[in-house]
């Protein structure tokens, strides 16, 4: 099991003070919260992409290697590459060079995003949003397998006798997610590839995920990666803390009222009855998280959002603290418990190298 955070990368106002950092302090701020999440104990960071004000990580793939340089252990992933409006021959480019620099501790999570003016920016139509995805998904996993590719589709030029450099390090391409917050496709699609589906269940009810889950361990064992309890399932998470709940409360409340994305709409009592927001003690934590192997069942890497809604870097370095000291550790041993031995583990390169090789070696039948 993997434990790590996300950023969405958003630059928004303190509420508490009306201060709004400058990108330059958020940007620097996000590498320092990527620092101290390894500092910590936990397994991964990752990063949104976004084109638009008020977000600033509009290069993933920069900002981690910057990360890759300063940190050893931590895997490195994107929360959303646009599958949609990059071009699959530069993504299989740019995270290739990233996992030779990173000495493979890289993941790439797919998304459509939640920008529809992204969609014209880069030239593409908002209408073909799912079939943009599919195809330049499938020409992606291609150009990674394969060292000649002659390919072409709908949506961009054909390709003839092209490699896409530098090839994927100990040829073993990145560990691909499909994230998705609403649409069956991208969950038929991960399961088609046997690739791993992250269901950011940061504002629905958890019966919506529940179905897309479900959905997708079934359609991952139809294609024959192996039993619906194999498939490989990420969940997005939402926390603040402090020792005491009522603090946590009080000190949040301010923040959660005025979020860009969330603010001024449901209470945040009735938010945190309905999503995984949890707002309280690092117990209240770790006890809500534990429930959702309840409804999504075994699953491989648990991401939370801590650094958004004009929360300063002091506030969510304390968190982290917490975070790594009081939470993870006893998640760990917690979901370690009645896990089934056929499982799978969270996704590393070097797990991923071991099963080619193995199968390389696996007698013909």
């Amino acid at each position: 099991m993997q434990f790590g955070i996300f950023s969405v990368g958003d630059v928004t106002p303190d509420p508490t003070t009306g201060r709004t950092p400058s990108e330059h302090e958020r940007i620097k701020a996000m590498v320092a919260i990527a620092r101290k999440a390894e500092e910590v104990g936990l397994d991964v960071f990752a990063t949104g992409e976004h084109h638009n004000p008020p977000f600033v990580p509009s290069s993933p793939t920069t900002m981690l290697g910057y990360i890759a340089a300063r940190t050893e252990r931590i895997i490195l992933s994107t929360a959303t590459t646009l599958i949609t409006t990059n071009d699959p021959v530069k993504i299989a480019e740019d995270f290739a060079m990233l996992q030779h620099l990173a000495d493979g501790r890289v993941d790439v999570m797919m998304g459509r995003g939640n920008t529809g003016p992204v969609y014209p920016w880069f030239g593409q139509d908002i209408r073909q949003g799912i079939p943009l995805a599919v195809e330049n998904y499938a020409l992606l996993h291609q150009l990674w397998r394969e060292d000649v590719v002659d390919w072409q589709g709908r949506f961009r030029t054909p390709l003839q006798g092209f490699t896409s450099t530098p090839r994927p390090l100990d040829d073993v391409p990145p560990f691909v997610w499909h994230g998705s917050i609403r649409s069956p496709e991208i969950a038929e699609q991960a399961a088609y590839y046997g690739d791993g589906f992250f269901a950011n269940n940061i504002f629905w009810p958890k019966e919506h995920f529940q179905r897309l889950i479900e959905l997708y361990r079934e359609r991952y064992a139809h294609y024959g990666h192996g039993t619906p309890e194999q498939a490989i399932v990420g969940l997005g998470g939402q926390v603040f803390m402090r020792r005491n709940s009522q603090d946590a409360v009080r000190e949040f409340r301010p923040y959660f009222d005025n979020a860009p994305v969330y603010g001024h709409g449901p209470s945040l009592e009735e938010f945190t009855a309905q999503t995984p927001l949890t707002v309280g003690s690092p117990q209240e934590v770790v006890e809500k998280t534990l429930t959702f192997r309840e409804t999504f069942g075994d699953y491989q890497r648990q991401l939370f959002l801590m650094d958004h809604a004009g929360l300063p870097l002091k506030t969510v370095l304390e968190q982290l603290d917490l975070l790594g000291e009081e939470v993870v550790p006893v998640l760990r041993a917690e979901f370690a418990k009645g896990r089934p031995a056929g499982v799978p583990d969270g996704p590393t390169h070097a797990a991923l190298v071991a099963a080619r090789e193995a199968k390389a070696v696996e007698p013909a039948e």
